[in-house]
């Protein structure tokens, strides 16, 4: 709980070895319950899941920006209400209040200064009142922190602001101000020097205003939302979405400029920026695609160092795309997504295929130094050298099947167990063939001797 108007409901599960669903899908069904009760009384409400994943506001976050700030939030309000008209997306909401009423206590400074009462006295009285002050600590030894003795009203009599006008406050007789408790306002009767707060304020209507944000500098306003139901994943509510949002005109009646990836150069035009978990998939996606391709140059530059030749690694690496001829189709099976884990198991997997490979091509030019015809050589290797690859294979699935039912690891277990269910099966056929193809014009074939 962070304001007086948001609340925070925890709900502990039992052990996951006590329930048959999973917590994912419970609060599928906790959220179709309650959100009906919210929109009945005009409450915003979020289902999360803790923990609730990447460090982000939301799984789907649109940044609105513009240089107006009305506009700015018109514009959000479109932009949240075609959150609410897109199927598959819940838990909708933006970071814009809205202006709750106010009550504003505006010293008096003539009649504070005639009852010998600063104005500064006054605001630490009315906060000591409604908000509390700590007077000091409560020497409890059986406590094991510090314990703070908070002097305020109590609870029953702070909902009012009269209660609040109605406190008394030393004025020229007392030395200092000090609380006194809620009274009748009104003079003094005893002629002891207090006064009301009601006295020496005036109470002025006004409302709260809204929060500014702002990120890198420049104004924006955020509306979130999060996924549930067949797709669960952001792109492809922001794919749709993005088609909406395409029609949406501007005040100036410019371009509504839509980034997927970057955050817009100023905020002199009015556009907007994904952002929340699809930036972060982005990234991750786009580092781990970086760090593939230099994993990639390294394989070569030492496969080119120890067969000496620059044709064989690539027929060798060849190997490594057949593995997502089981991967892809397996999350499909699973009903799993691609996450960023399915690519860690892919580029994990990456090294034992060109492990693989390099047995088969090993074994190849060792039976060519051997006087084995070419083509004998490549059937020989397919052979001979499956079983310690079926057996690599078997261990990788084996071990893998322990993450495969984890709602976070699963890809990875996916891809480790496709992949080299895929290329055990294919590239102990496609790189003795693509090797045979690619040297059969330069090495000199020898007739197959027969053993009598």
């Amino acid at each position: 709980r962070q304001a007086p108007h948001m609340a925070d409901l925890q709900v502990n599960l039992r052990p996951k070895s006590d329930r048959r669903t999973q917590s994912h899908a419970i609060a599928g069904r906790v959220r179709e319950r309650i959100t009906p009760m919210a929109r009945q009384l005009g409450a915003r409400i979020q289902v999360a899941e803790v923990p609730p994943g990447p460090p982000v506001l939301q799984t789907l976050v649109a940044e609105v920006y513009g240089p107006d700030p009305d506009q700015r939030v018109a514009l959000a309000n479109t932009v949240r209400q075609t959150f609410e008209t897109t199927p598959g997306v819940v838990d909708v909401d933006w970071y814009v209040e809205e202006e709750p009423p106010k009550s504003i206590l505006r010293v008096d400074e003539e009649k504070a200064a005639a009852a010998g009462v600063s104005a500064g006295a006054v605001a630490s009285v009315v906060n000591m009142a409604a908000s509390g002050e700590v007077a000091g600590l409560l020497h409890d030894e059986r406590s094991r922190e510090d314990v703070p003795i908070v002097l305020r009203l109590p609870r029953a009599l702070r909902d009012s602001v009269d209660t609040i006008r109605a406190v008394r406050l030393a004025g020229l007789a007392p030395a200092g101000p000090t609380l006194a408790g809620p009274e009748p306002a009104g003079p003094d009767p005893a002629g002891t020097g207090q006064v009301a707060v009601g006295e020496l304020t005036a109470l002025v209507a006004g409302r709260e205003a809204r929060s500014i944000y702002h990120k890198n500098l420049r104004p924006v306003t955020y509306v979130t939302g999060d996924v549930a139901g067949g797709h669960e994943s952001p792109v492809y509510a922001i794919l749709q979405m993005n088609r909406s949002l395409a029609t949406v005109s501007t005040p100036d009646g410019s371009t509504f400029e839509i980034y997927n990836t970057r955050q817009p150069e100023d905020s002199a035009c009015y556009a907007m920026k994904w952002d929340g978990e699809w930036h972060i998939t982005y990234e991750v996606f786009r580092d781990l695609g970086l760090a593939f391709a230099v994993v990639l140059i390294l394989i070569y530059i030492l496969v080119v160092g120890w067969f000496q030749s620059f044709t064989t690694p690539l027929v060798i690496m060849a190997a490594i795309p057949f593995s997502l001829v089981g991967i892809l189709p397996a999350h499909a099976a699973m009903g799993a997504f691609f996450t960023a884990t399915s690519m860690i198991g892919f580029i994990a997997g990456a090294g034992i295929v060109v492990r693989n490979s390099i047995i088969l091509v090993d074994f190849i030019e060792l039976r060519l130094r051997d006087g084995m015809p070419l083509a004998d050589a490549v059937v020989d290797a397919g052979a001979v050298r499956f079983r310690p690859m079926a057996l690599t294979a078997a261990a990788v699935i084996v071990a893998a099947t322990v993450i495969l039912f984890d709602p976070i690891f699963q890809g990875l277990a996916i891809s480790l167990m496709a992949g080299e269910v895929a290329s055990l099966l294919l590239s102990r056929m496609t790189v003795p063939v693509i090797y045979y193809l690619v040297n059969r014009r330069h090495l000199v074939q020898q007739p197959a001797t027969t053993a009598a």
